[in-house]
């Protein structure tokens, strides 16, 4: 009898197993599984506050996770779950190639002396050439520009290129170190946390090539401008275009000046052979577009000459200026005005470079 009193009341100190069973669980209350789906709403619950706690209140829930004795099997827990689920994704990993557009960009930066191994360094522009008297201080001038805008260029890319890679390299930072944290608890490999800096390099590569290609856009609207300002004073003098038109039009029959011709008519006009190689075949072309405007150019070039024979002929030491003293064939001493036109030996399918509208081949006409 005592002892089945006992039982039904323990004393201090004896313990009721029946309290004692309805802390584990779902024991002695109710239906487990209505049970377990009030928990887990308890955990969805206290995961969508999280983000109202303050800092304290998130540390101290950190630190209450770590020094909790069950922390290790959640974590076996989660490495299970991980393991079953990284097996679809395991194998698509791939490095991929590096973008073509973002290549070209960078040999074109590299070939205008933007980028490069030297920062600031020299620039790649090309330099005039001088063709006449004064040219030399204009090129000069122009190159010295050219080269001044440039650098401006050059400067404000790589101060903004600076500030792309800062802020990559920050953020980049911040979430590794997230991750580093958050592998205390959950388990993420080193490979994940490498795969995820890829990823945001990737996400950051559009503002780097928006930044180059802008940059390089701003490079060819500088050597557009540039080009273009020289094409309108790098034509040639009056006297070189004087000595090149007045021999064209003495041989008009046949005006394909020989190599030592070109050398000559190159040494007078202080220009290069190719040059003169070239002003002829555009004349050539011009002539034969513009017959009407060319007969009466070959006028004025045949009075000229004449004029100057005649001097010569009463021993006058005087002559034209820029004239020549390139002899005339018997053939080509009928002038223009007397019988008709110099007959012309125009190939029909010449083709020279710049055509003509070539910046470095145009005369002062």
């Amino acid at each position: 009898m005592d002892d089945q009193q006992r039982l039904t009341h323990p004393s201090q100190g004896q313990v009721n197993m029946q309290s004692v069973m309805q802390g584990y669980d779902g024991y002695g209350q109710g239906d487990p599984t209505e049970q377990r789906k009030q928990e887990i709403g308890d955990v969805l619950q206290q995961i969508m506050t999280i983000t109202d706690q303050s800092l304290d209140e998130a540390q101290a829930r950190k630190h209450t996770l770590n020094c909790h004795r069950m922390k290790p099997a959640l974590f076996n827990v989660l490495c299970e779950i991980k393991e079953k689920a990284c097996l679809s994704i395991r194998n698509t990993q791939e490095e991929e190639p590096p973008d073509p557009q973002l290549m070209r960009l960078d040999n074109m930066l590299i070939a205008e002396g933007v980028a490069g191994p030297e920062k600031g360094g020299g620039s790649t522009a090309p330099t005039p050439t001088p063709t006449a008297s004064g040219g030399q201080t204009d090129s000069a001038i122009e190159h010295s520009d050219y080269r001044a805008k440039l650098a401006q260029i050059r400067q404000i890319y790589h101060t903004e290129l600076e500030k792309y890679e800062q802020a990559c390299t920050e953020f980049t930072t911040h979430v590794v170190n997230l991750l580093r944290e958050q592998s205390r608890t959950r388990p993420i490999q080193p490979k994940e946390i490498e795969r995820m800096v890829g990823i945001i390099r990737k996400k950051f590569s559009a503002i780097e090539m928006q930044l180059k290609q802008s940059t390089c856009e701003a490079v060819m609207i500088l050597r557009s401008r540039f080009l273009d300002a020289r094409r309108k004073r790098r034509n040639f003098s009056k006297q070189a275009s004087e000595i090149l038109n007045e021999y064209f039009y003495s041989h008009l029959s046949n005006p394909y000046p020989s190599e030592e011709a070109k050398e000559e008519l190159a040494r007078k006009c202080g220009i290069n052979v190719s040059q003169v190689s070239n002003w002829f075949g555009n004349k050539r072309i011009r002539y034969k577009k513009n017959i009407g405007k060319a007969q009466e150019e070959a006028n004025l070039y045949a009075a000229k000459a004449a004029s100057a024979a005649s001097s010569q002929m009463v021993g006058d030491p005087a002559s034209p200026t820029g004239s020549s003293n390139y002899s005339l064939p018997s053939s080509q001493a009928q002038m223009p005005g007397q019988g008709g036109m110099y007959p012309m030996n125009l190939n029909g399918g010449e083709n020279y470079p710049g055509g003509d509208n070539s910046w470095e081949l145009e005369d002062t006409e």
